[in-house]
């Protein structure tokens, strides 16, 4: 089975500089653009079904790239970004400046107040994949539209297991970045082919620099 996890596109969250967690932002005017070179991307994949966050930024990013090709598109809370607790709708800045302990320290899994656990994120993984397992065969193609917090948890998941949280999280998953991993359900092991490819980007950096004449 291969999985294709998608970022969702810029948010006004991202490009404020918040940490948005499980709050709710729409795509911001580049976010727009970027979901729609993504699904140009996507165009050229042989996919089954599309699932997505129900977050709006994940939401509207997956309804681009599905509704032109009339993907079946299901909305799971499985797929949405970590919950933060509180932590979620402040900056960087703001949040090292109250909880000084956790500067240099990873968002994800913290002990802040309200936030989702270590053990919480574990089983999330582990029912997404029973999910899919369940729904899907061996030879197909599935696309899942999430958040880089997530999918990047996800992916050390499928390295470390249960273990997951004593592992730093190498990756970085940037907006509309496109992660494909190769599943063998039958010997239940996972291949992560590439991480945060982001080459439908380039034609968007190309436009923004010769908008201001640069060569």
């Amino acid at each position: 089975m291969k999985l294709y996890f998608i970022r969702h596109g810029e948010s006004e969250g991202n490009k404020q500089g918040k940490i948005q967690g499980s709050m709710d932002f729409p795509l911001s005017e580049l976010g727009e653009i970027q979901a729609k070179a993504v699904a140009e991307f996507c165009q050229t994949l042989p996919i089954k079904d599309v699932y997505t966050s129900d977050l709006t930024r994940a939401l509207h990013t997956a309804e681009t790239i599905a509704n032109p090709s009339n993907y079946r598109l299901t909305q799971t809370d499985l797929l949405r970004e970590v919950h933060l607790g509180v932590l979620q709708g402040k900056t960087r800045e703001d949040i090292f400046e109250q909880y000084p302990h956790l500067k240099g320290k990873p968002l994800v899994g913290s002990d802040a107040e309200g936030a989702e656990t270590i053990e919480a994120l574990s089983r999330r993984c582990e029912q997404l994949l029973n999910m899919l397992k369940e729904q899907h065969q061996q030879d197909e193609t599935i696309l899942l539209v999430s958040h880089g917090g997530f999918i990047s948890t996800l992916l050390t998941y499928l390295i470390a297991g249960a273990s997951w949280g004593d592992v730093k999280r190498p990756f970085v998953i940037g907006n509309t970045s496109v992660t494909l991993v190769e599943w063998d359900v039958e010997a239940d092991r996972f291949y992560i082919e590439y991480t945060n490819r982001t080459a439908h980007l380039e034609t968007i950096k190309a436009d923004h620099q010769a908008k201001k004449g640069i060569l």
